[in-house]
């Protein structure tokens, strides 16, 4: 079992924000992640919505950034937001990159040597921290759902297309939906799962819509000004493209002027609560 250690917490909107670390069976190194719970947590328990952040980040930038408490105490949903990557490995070059190594997991299960006795972000999302948080928490276990930016609206939408018995619903900023058609992409998946492209299709979401079955629509926010989405990174046409073939709901909204920034993901928030509460809480 693995002891969640609380590093400090903040009280907020009635409820409270708290860091915690844990050693990971999964990433075999420590992991941290924040929590919120709102004020209806003491009483009973509650959904879980998982929040995965983009490149470069930690647990921390959503928690501070992004305005979510508020909508969290207001709809009485537990928010969990993991770190982006393991730290600290000790892998050569690990923190030379932005974009591969520490704050770049991009939530896969690395096959690859020296990654892959850590970068196992996949398994540590779907499976290792829901158990964690079902052990130390009050909450309703069947009631969760998963939202993301960029590379965490990558791995958002990849965990819930493989297993959408496990998520009542799914919502993405900005996010990376094709990356075995974009540079990032291509350069992140041969490091970590080697040069068959043929295993990069279990965690490209546009490749997986084409045979899902997820069954709630999905909420995409992507705005017009994003460098990522103007530089061909993003391609969510494409991943709506796919949706439509397997008949899956999708909101695609571009949002005119908005960059790849916390502004934007400050701006439409709101919307994306209400989008989760609909299934969590209905």
């Amino acid at each position: 079992m693995s002891l969640i250690i609380p590093r400090k917490e903040h009280l907020s909107f009635g409820g409270k924000v708290v860091y915690y670390s844990h050693q990971s069976r999964t990433c075999n190194c420590q992991m941290n992640f924040s929590v919120y719970l709102p004020p209806i947590a003491v009483i009973k328990p509650v959904p879980v919505l998982y929040y995965l952040s983009g490149l470069t980040c930690s647990e921390e930038n959503f928690t501070v950034k992004a305005g979510a408490q508020l909508l969290a105490a207001k709809y009485g949903i537990m928010l969990v937001t993991p770190d982006t990557s393991p730290r600290q490995t000790g892998i050569a070059g690990e923190d030379e990159t932005w974009d591969l190594g520490s704050g770049a997991g991009f939530y896969v299960d690395a096959t690859i040597v020296p990654w892959q006795e850590y970068y196992q972000m996949y398994s540590y999302i779907v499976t290792e921290l829901p158990e964690i948080i079902a052990r130390n928490f009050s909450i309703e276990r069947e009631k969760q759902s998963i939202f993301g930016h960029s590379m965490g609206g990558h791995g958002a939408l990849v965990c819930a297309l493989r297993n959408p018995d496990l998520y009542r619903s799914v919502s993405v900023f900005a996010p990376i939906c094709a990356p075995m058609q974009c540079a990032l992409g291509e350069k992140v998946f041969a490091a970590y799962l080697g040069e068959d492209r043929e295993n990069w299709r279990q965690y490209d979401a546009t490749e997986l819509a084409k045979t899902a079955t997820f069954k709630t629509p999905i909420l995409i926010d992507q705005g017009t000004a994003d460098e990522f989405y103007q530089q061909q990174h993003l391609l969510p046409e494409l991943f709506v493209e796919a949706c439509d073939q397997a008949n899956i709901a999708v909101n695609l909204r571009f949002q005119e002027g908005y960059d790849h920034s916390y502004f934007a993901i400050a701006t439409f928030i709101a919307d994306h609560f209400e989008h989760h509460a609909k299934y969590l809480l209905g």
